[in-house]
């Protein structure tokens, strides 16, 4: 959704965007999206860290190699660590200034993702690697302030290296349920055969355990056993039939619906659905996009209790204690129980949206970055610049 929201805005401004990505995904009217050829053997690619990405990200390089052979770029905005790591090594191939969008860091994502032990052999080697991607770029954007001070602290990056720009949303998309049609709402609500008088808790993400889906589905064990009307809106992917099989084994199938993968500009709808929303996130290092489509929604949230959490939410937010299930309920319960308070805290985060984390304001950010890393000949034409984009999306 970043890469979707910052090239966008960047259009509106009188760029041309060029997005560099794998094979599987939607084609969007208004983006240039370049895929890379697919391999025979695995005709989809899972989220997150899979050995079969170093097939990808070799098909990934030639594309943009291929690109950059025939047109003429400006920037490359790379986004994660391998997009940075092929935008950096062509980069100096045809002298492009390099711009680094990190979201967190490689080696603890990959070992979120139960792919690298920290104990292991390639532990050394690829925070080593990760190093050199962090301290080489000419810019870095971080989307808070937590992840800034990982590349200082934990990476040794110089401070004047690094800009924050934090995730945005588009509060005209993103605005709360009393801004869409009633009776489209009823329609979707039918269609998801939740009953009219029912309570939502709302989520939209990915499915997996370090995203606390797991814990979630736990406490709505627990919500389950005190109110017989509320009602998950598990909205995302990948693994689904794992946590069907986990919800059914705590009782809750009848009670959790299952969306599957939602369009982005399908997701408004379905989020205005909610009473409150839930992001159970447990990662330390990683961004939370989605907590700013709450907010901006103005729906009431809980998040576990994390750094990235408490910088978006503010003093708006509802922590749980972070990867405790009971904890999260009783959190959960608490505003469920409370009219007053959620619509109280559903207002601030809407304003704290609003006055903060637009995309518009975002732009100018972006491209004042541009601006300060491309050589000074080009200074004066980067408004008409061409900015290809390296990334996992």
């Amino acid at each position: 959704m970043r890469i979707l929201e910052e090239a966008r805005a960047l259009q509106r401004l009188g760029h041309k965007v060029t997005i560099v990505t794998y094979h599987n995904g939607r084609d969007l009217a208004d983006l240039d999206i370049q895929r890379t050829l697919p391999i025979p053997w695995r005709q989809h690619y899972e989220v997150g860290s899979s050995r079969h990405k170093i097939a990808f990200d070799g098909l990934l390089g030639l594309k943009t190699i291929s690109l950059l052979m025939r047109r003429r770029f400006d920037v490359i905005h790379a986004h994660l660590h391998e997009g940075a790591l092929i935008g950096l090594v062509f980069g100096r191939l045809f002298g492009i200034p390099v711009l680094f969008d990190f979201q967190g860091s490689l080696t603890e994502e990959m070992i979120d993702h139960k792919f690298l032990r920290r104990d292991g052999l390639a532990y050394g080697p690829l925070r080593r690697l990760e190093r050199w991607i962090d301290q080489t770029p000419s810019l870095i954007f971080t989307s808070s302030s937590n992840a800034e001070r990982v590349l200082v602290e934990d990476f040794q990056c110089k401070p004047e290296q690094i800009c924050p720009l934090p995730d945005c949303v588009d509060t005209q998309i993103f605005r709360p349920a009393a801004g869409f049609d009633p009776g489209q709402l009823t329609s979707l609500r039918q269609q998801l055969g939740i009953p009219e008088e029912a309570r939502i808790i709302v989520y939209l993400g990915l499915l997996a355990e370090y995203q606390g889906t797991g814990h979630l589905l736990e406490a709505m064990a627990k919500i389950r056993a005190l109110h017989d009307d509320v009602y998950l809106l598990l909205m995302g992917f990948p693994g689904i039939d794992h946590y069907r099989r986990i919800a059914d084994a705590l009782g809750v199938t009848d009670r959790v619906i299952f969306t599957g993968r939602v369009p982005y500009e399908d997701a408004p709808q379905f989020l205005a659905l909610g009473d409150i929303a839930v992001a159970p996130k447990l990662s330390l290092t990683e961004g939370a996009g989605k907590l700013l489509n709450y907010m901006a929604m103005a729906l009431p949230t809980v998040a576990f209790d994390t750094p990235v959490a408490h910088e978006y939410l503010g003093t708006s937010g509802v922590f749980a204690e972070r990867g405790d299930a009971a904890s999260l309920a009783e959190k959960l319960l608490m505003l469920l129980d409370d009219q007053g308070k959620r619509q109280v805290l559903g207002h601030s985060l809407r304003q704290r949206a609003v006055e903060r984390f637009e995309w518009r304001y975002a732009a100018h950010t972006i491209v004042q970055a541009y601006q300060q890393i491309v050589t000074p000949g080009a200074r004066e034409t980067v408004q008409q610049s061409d900015v290809p984009w390296a990334d996992r999306a």
